[in-house]
This record gives C-alpha cells, structure tokens and sequence, in this order.
C-alpha cells in the first residue's frame, strides 16, 4: 500500500475546509440527493461525497455503507484523487493496483474494488474533499457517466459556497442586531438625560416671566416665550425617541385578554378635551388577545395624528377591528386632510413628515408613525395606508395572534 502523499498547498486547503464549517455536521436531504444521483447515474453500489481533513476522510453522505462515517486518511482513495483535482481519479481494479492491493478498505469489509472520484474544488483551486462512486467488482465509466460525475461535484460545490453565504449572512445579521441594539440603547440615554435639563430650562422661563415681568421689556419676554416653546418641542421630541426605543420590548410576550368595549372607553377618555371629534369603535368581537400596552400606543398615535392634522370643522375618527385564522385586522379611518402619494411610502420612515404643520401650527417630528410600524413589526404584522387628499386616509393594520401551545 502507498500513502497518499500530503497536498502541496496542504496549510491552505485545510483553512479553506474550515471555513465551509461542514465538518461533523448532521445528515442533510441536499448531499444525499446528489450521492444517490450519482451512485444512479454510475450504476454503483456505493457513492460518497466526504471531505479530507488533517487526519480523516470524513463522510457528510454516502449511499451503500452502512454505520461507517470515516476512514482514515492514510487508507483514503480520496486522499489520493485531491493530488491532482483537475483530473477524474479513476481505479478500475485495486486487487490489481499497487497502491491500493493490501489497502484495508480494499482486504477489509468496505471490498473496494473499483473507484472514481471527482474532487470538489473551491474557486482559489484547492481540493476539499470528493464525491466519488465505489464498486465491489472490477469496473469502469463511459464518457457521459464521467461528465456527470463532474456535473454533480460542481454541484456539490455550489452547496458549499451557499452554505458559507449562508454563514456570512447570519454573521452580518448578528453583528447588525448588536450595532442596532446598542445604538438604540446609546439613544434611549442620552434622550433620558436630556429631559433634566430641558426640564430645568422650562421652569427657569416660568421663573423669569413670573418674578421679573417687570424688569423685562416685550420683547425679552417674547424671547423668553420662544426659548420655553423650543425646549417644550424638544421635550416632546425626546419623548418620542424614548417610546421608539423602547418599541422592540413589544413582542409576543405578555399577551393578555383585551376588552373592546373597555379599549373603546379608554380612547374616548383619553381624548375627550377634544369636543369636535366623533369616535367610533366597531367590531364583532368581545376580546382579542394581545400585548395590551403595545395595541393602546399604536391606537393612541393614529387616533392623536388624525386630530392633529384634520382640516375639518368636526373630526370622525372609526376604528373596526375584526380577525382571521392567524391576525387581528384592525382600521383607522379620518376625514382629515389625507396624505399625498408620494409621502404615503415613506411616512413609517423615522423623521419623515407628511405634512409641514398640524391644524395648531405645529411642526411633527416623525417618529409617532415609526414608532407604530415598528411595534407592529415586533408584533408580527404589518401596516399600510390608504389615503385620498381632502377626503381624508385609512391606516390598515394586522397583529399576529398568540401561538396555541
């Protein structure tokens, strides 16, 4: 028996391996595909494709052998096909084979006989491993029976390099998440910081107007007014930012029994300074079940822009909420001024604004309507908007309901 020599670039086609992480990984429908294949096409028992590490080759499938996941590498055919991986490695006979006569896999159980293999070569040239066909008699391959063999190991490699850009992708994806998570716990600080202070400015404004009114002429207090005004805008800003940060915590979790009737009163509660707006909740259910917090937020938000931005002398607001087999449908519906179609895609966009003031002059900040994509996001729904100007827009949203254990 000869010993397969070791590669010529042997440091850098065991990196290479490494990378593909395929090693001792589990039985997989895709590579026992292609070993049947070829053990079809070849008309063998036996097909394997398997990769040779420092030490092995190891078997990630193989048809015809049965309990048998490796070999060692000194007794490998494969070990020695992978020296020249441009070619098909081919041993018609190795009862007659001086490399291969006394081989243990030749003697032993495996009764190695006749082999051809492929080797599977990445795109820097270096051979990983083979898929290879064995028989247990003397044996050989047409033409056509060697090109698909090819045709199967570039196929092989195909899966490889899918499951590496598989890898990358979940390892940019987990690197995004952190970049993501710590940016928006960055944020959440320092907006939480900055209402202190904002805080003491405010009430340093109401200090001067109210004890030095006097001392200070009309247009200082109309500074004054300004500066107050500012920091109540930043305030309110700020606030948004901390609800938007705090969005991702809205998740299927703590979902509970929601009253209808008991939601809708809530609502009309809450903005009930409003005298010139009808609200409306309809629906045929009784309950729903969800994150209670995170459907009130997402409800004050579309209920509080369709005030804000109405141009009628009386603002109807109606809300139906209805289910299927896996969502809750839920509508807001305005008789406001309605949404242009350009700013329609881009208003769930963080600091985007549709409309440059509302009815009471103010300028909005963009973040109420991220801040509801995003928790519907988290909820496991999605959003859209349709809207006509003058007549007035409708916000369609679903949640996913709890998963039934």
């Amino acid at each position: 028996m000869i010993k397969p020599d070791i590669h010529i670039h042997e440091k850098e086609r065991l990196q290479a391996l490494d990378s593909y992480s395929i090693l001792d990984t589990l039985q997989e429908d895709e590579y026992d595909n292609l070993t049947f294949l070829a053990s079809q096409i070849c008309e063998t028992p036996v097909a394997i494709i398997g990769f040779v590490d420092e030490n092995r080759h190891w078997f990630k499938s193989a048809i015809g052998i049965n309990d048998r996941l490796q070999n060692p590498r000194e007794y490998s055919f494969c070990a020695h096909a992978i020296q020249d991986s441009k070619a098909v490695f081919i041993v018609p006979d190795a009862r007659e084979d001086i490399r291969f006569h006394d081989n243990p896999l030749v003697t032993g159980e495996m009764n190695v006989v006749f082999y051809a293999g492929v080797s599977l070569v990445n795109d820097n040239g270096l051979p990983l491993g083979t898929i290879c066909v064995i028989d247990h008699k003397p044996n050989s391959l047409s033409a056509n029976q060697i090109k698909s063999l090819e045709a199967l190991s570039q196929q092989t490699m195909r899966l490889l390099e899918l499951r590496v850009n598989k890898i990358k992708l979940e390892d940019a994806l987990h690197n995004l998440e952190n970049k993501n998570k710590d940016l928006e716990e960055f944020a959440y600080t320092a907006a939480h910081d900055l209402k202190s202070p904002l805080a003491n400015i405010s009430g340093l404004t109401d200090f001067l107007i109210e004890n030095y009114n006097n001392n200070i002429d009309e247009e200082g207090i109309e500074i004054i007014q300004l500066i107050k005004s500012s920091s109540l805008k930043l305030r309110d800003m700020i606030e948004g930012l901390l609800v938007y940060s705090k969005s991702n915590k809205f998740s299927h979790e703590n979902y509970t029994k929601v009253s209808i009737s008991k939601l809708e009163k809530e609502l009309i509660d809450l903005f009930s300074f409003n005298k010139n707006c009808d609200f409306v909740l309809q629906s045929e259910l009784q309950f729903i079940e969800t994150n209670k917090t995170a459907l009130e937020q997402i409800l004050i938000n579309l209920v509080s822009n369709a005030i804000k931005y109405s141009d009628k002398e009386r603002t109807k607001i109606e809300i139906l909420i209805s289910e299927d087999v896996d969502y809750y449908k839920i509508t807001v519906s305005d008789n406001g001024a309605g949404i242009e179609k350009e700013h329609q895609k881009v208003i769930f966009e963080i600091f985007e604004v549709a409309i440059d003031k509302d009815r009471f002059g103010e300028k909005g900040h963009g973040i109420g309507l991220a801040t509801v994509k995003k928790i519907i996001d988290n909820m496991g729904g999605s959003i859209m908007v349709n809207s006509i100007i003058g007549f007035g827009s409708t916000f369609d949203f679903t949640l996913a309901k709890a998963e039934k254990k």
